[in-house]
């Protein structure tokens, strides 16, 4: 299992779909789907190892903005299994009949004087462009703002991605500048753009609506 879970204080949340809900604590809830309208995010487990393991080596699936990689079983299952400083959680991005087109991960940014929450996605290269990924990102900013105590969610993309940032555009992100010369991508250092949303810029849930508690 990919991160650890954690429990959302008293209000449920119901979508404009749902969210299926697990109660851990008498005063909490741990979300294991979020439901949107056309796609779902479900917290990554150890039986989905194999295909985050296929996607990953897969050369089409990382496309121009990110390098290839290679890695065995082994070397992933120890990669998800050490401790790292921060909070991170996986989730796979699912359609409604279960097909699998991809992953959406948040952490905190580390750093001394901030607690920035950043998050990332990924598509299968035949799922693009058809708004699901973007129904992802929302879902991911609503449960973050819902759930965590943070004042802006930020995220990043190669310069020269202009389908991601659009994806970031229409959820509400603003363009924030460019960080030079930061990520080594396919045997060069590159630019990549930095976005962010406001708390305040957010102005509640798109997708997660909150439901007055009886």
């Amino acid at each position: 299992m990919c991160g650890h879970r954690n429990s959302i204080q008293p209000t449920n949340f119901e979508l404009c779909g749902r969210a299926i809900a697990e109660r851990a604590q008498k005063r909490g809830l741990v979300f294991r789907v979020l439901e949107g309208k056309n796609v779902n995010l479900r917290i990554m487990e150890k039986e989905d190892l194999p295909l985050i393991l296929k996607w990953l080596n897969d050369v089409e699936y990382h496309g121009e903005f990110f390098s290839p990689t290679q890695r065995s079983r082994t070397e992933l299952e120890k990669e998800l299994s050490e401790p790292v400083p921060f909070e991170f959680k996986d989730f796979l991005i699912e359609k409604k009949d279960g097909t699998k087109v991809g992953w959406m991960t948040f952490f905190y940014a580390p750093h001394p004087m901030s607690k920035t929450l950043e998050i990332g996605y990924s598509m299968i290269p035949s799922e693009r462009g058809k708004g699901y990924c973007t129904e992802a990102a929302q879902i991911i900013v609503d449960y973050l703002f819902l759930s965590k105590e943070a004042p802006c969610i930020q995220a990043t993309t190669h310069i020269m991605n202009k389908s991601s940032q659009r994806v970031l555009e229409k959820v509400g992100f603003k363009r924030e500048g460019i960080m030079r010369k930061r990520f080594f991508i396919r045997g060069e250092w590159t630019d990549i753009v930095l976005f962010s949303i406001l708390r305040e810029e957010w102005k509640g849930p798109k997708i997660l609506t909150r439901k007055t508690s009886k």
